[in-house]
């Protein structure tokens, strides 16, 4: 096909006689598919080539990890003695709680997976049990209230409220 640049009409037409392009639309053509073949190749390198090293870890992820435990210590102590699910089920629930509004403060998901439920496995006699989920609740206790002293105002509140929970929770343990 060829173009040519009529003086009076300021269209170009072919040699034919019919409609043709103006050359202005072609050069928008042009400069598009440039400007697109030109971009395409670097974002699709940028994907791969990211050399940015994942963010640090939030000082709160351990405070969230022992909700999640002391929570799953609760549930087991449930299952080895049924008759403590009316006191220990709202303390496991809380914990849950806890770990998901500090998972929300940190604004990452909590890492896939459950927790253990401790290092050794509860004791079978209901005193042996509620005794060593008291002291997992004093340890807890000190641990928020420790993270509470060192957080910033905005994280302050929250993290108190949690610590006083805790020390409720080894009340309701006696």
């Amino acid at each position: 096909m060829v173009l040519t640049c009529p003086v009076a009409t300021g269209r170009t037409t072919t040699q034919r006689g019919g409609p043709g392009q103006t050359r202005r639309a072609l050069l928008r053509a042009g400069a598009l598919l440039t400007a697109g073949g030109a971009t395409l190749p670097l974002t699709g390198c940028d994907l791969f080539d990211r050399n940015e090293p994942p963010p640090p870890p939030d000082p709160l992820e351990p405070l969230a990890a022992e909700s999640r435990e002391l929570a799953a210590r609760h549930r087991a102590a449930v299952a080895a003695d049924p008759a403590l699910a009316d006191r220990l089920t709202p303390i496991a629930d809380a914990h849950a709680a806890h770990a998901e509004e500090i998972q929300r403060l940190i604004g990452r998901p909590a890492p896939s997976g459950s927790p253990a439920a401790g290092a050794t496995p509860p004791a079978t006699e209901r005193d042996g049990l509620l005794a060593e989920l008291r002291a997992a609740e004093k340890r807890g206790r000190e641990s928020a209230a420790k993270a509470c002293g060192a957080a910033p105002a905005e994280r302050a509140a929250v993290l108190g409220s949690i610590a006083a929970a805790r020390a409720t929770h080894v009340e309701v343990l006696r």
